[in-house]
C-alpha cells in the first residue's frame, strides 16, 4: 500500500471540503453571483466614465465632444465630398444618431478586448464573477451614450425633429442593442484574454463595419439598385449594427419611415439580441477558471 503522505491530493481535498480556487460554478449559480456584485458593477462603470476624461482640461464635456466632432467630419467627407446627402431628408439628424449609435457598440466591443488583460490586478487579487468586468465596461458605454443623447436632442431640436410618440420606440431598440453589446463584450473579452493581438486588430475590424452598416449613408438605397446581388444587399440590411442604428432613426426621425426598414426588423433585432446576449454570456462563462492565469 502506498504511504499516507502520496495518498491522492486531490482525495484529500474532497475529503475536506476543499474546491478548486476560481473553478467554474454552474449557470445559475454564476448568474446569482452576478446578481449579487450589481452594485460593485454600476460603480466600477461609473468610476471607469468619470476617469476617463480626468486629465483632460474640459473633462467630462469630451463625452459630448467626441462624437459630435467624428459626425462633423463624417459630414465633412462624406455629406459634402462624396455627397452622401444627396436624397436623404433630415442628413445631419440621420448622420448625427448613426454615428451616437454605432459608437455605442464600437465602443462596448473595444472596451470588451481590454476588459480582462486591463485589469489582471483585479483578476488575480480578488474572487469574483469575471463577468462582471465585460458587463461593467459595457454599462459604461451605455450611460457614455445617455450622457450624449442629450446633445442629439438639441441637435435634432435645430433641425426642426420634433418629439412625438415614436420617440418611445427608442427605449425598447436601445434595451435590444444594449444586450447584444453587452453580449459582444464578452465574446471579445474572452477572445482577448487568450489572444491579446486581437486587440491590435478589431481598429481595422470595426472601421469595416461601420462602413458597411450605413452610419454615414442610407442603407435602403440599395435595395432598388442592382449593383450588388441581392443577397449582399439583404445581409447589410440586416447586419446588427444597421439593424439597430435604422430603428433608432426611425424612432426618433420623422422622415426615416418604416418604408425605410427591412422586413420584420424588431424580430430580428430581438434575435440578435438574444443570440449573441446569451449566447456571449454562455461563451465567457466557459472558461471562467482561465482568467488571469498564465
Amino acid at each position: 500500500m502506498r504511504p499516507a503522505a502520496t495518498e491522492d491530493l486531490s482525495a484529500l481535498a474532497a475529503r475536506h471540503g476543499l474546491t478548486v480556487s476560481g473553478a467554474r460554478p454552474s449557470v445559475p449559480a454564476y448568474v446569482r453571483r452576478l446578481w449579487s456584485r450589481r452594485h460593485f458593477i454600476t460603480a466600477f462603470a461609473t468610476a471607469r466614465l468619470t476617469a476617463q476624461y480626468s486629465q483632460a482640461k474640459l473633462g467630462q464635456v469630451w463625452q459630448l465632444m467626441t462624437p459630435l466632432l467624428n459626425a462633423t467630419v463624417y459630414y465633412f467627407v462624406f455629406g459634402l465630398l462624396l455627397d452622401t446627402k444627396n436624397g436623404v431628408p433630415d442628413f445631419v439628424p440621420f448622420l448625427v444618431t448613426g454615428v451616437f449609435i454605432w459608437t455605442y457598440t464600437s465602443n462596448s466591443v473595444t472596451a470588451g478586448t481590454r476588459a480582462i488583460s486591463g485589469n489582471l490586478g483585479l483578476v488575480r487579487a480578488l474572487h469574483f464573477p469575471r463577468a462582471a468586468l465585460p458587463i461593467a465596461l459595457a454599462l459604461q458605454q451605455l450611460q457614455q451614450l445617455l450622457f450624449s443623447m442629450g446633445a442629439l436632442v438639441v441637435i435634432l431640436f435645430c433641425f426642426g425633429v420634433h418629439p412625438e410618440f415614436s420617440w418611445l420606440l427608442a427605449l425598447p431598440a436601445l434595451a435590444l442593442q444594449s444586450l447584444f453589446n453587452t453580449g459582444l463584450s464578452m465574446v471579445f473579452a474572452r477572445l482577448a484574454a487568450k489572444t491579446p493581438d486581437i486587440s491590435q486588430l478589431m481598429p481595422f475590424v470595426l472601421r469595416t463595419w461601420m462602413y458597411v452598416s450605413g452610419v454615414m449613408w442610407s442603407l435602403d438605397k440599395l435595395a432598388g439598385s442592382d449593383r450588388l446581388p441581392h443577397a449582399v444587399v439583404t445581409a447589410l440590411q440586416y447586419n446588427p449594427a444597421a439593424v439597430y442604428i435604422d430603428l433608432m432613426r426611425f424612432a426618433l426621425i420623422d422622415s426615416f419611415t418604416g418604408a425605410q426598414l427591412p422586413p420584420r426588423v424588431w424580430a430580428v433585432a430581438l434575435g440578435w439580441a438574444v443570440l449573441v446576449g446569451v449566447g456571449g454570456f454562455l461563451f465567457f462563462w466557459k472558461a471562467e477558471e482561465e482568467y488571469g492565469r498564465g
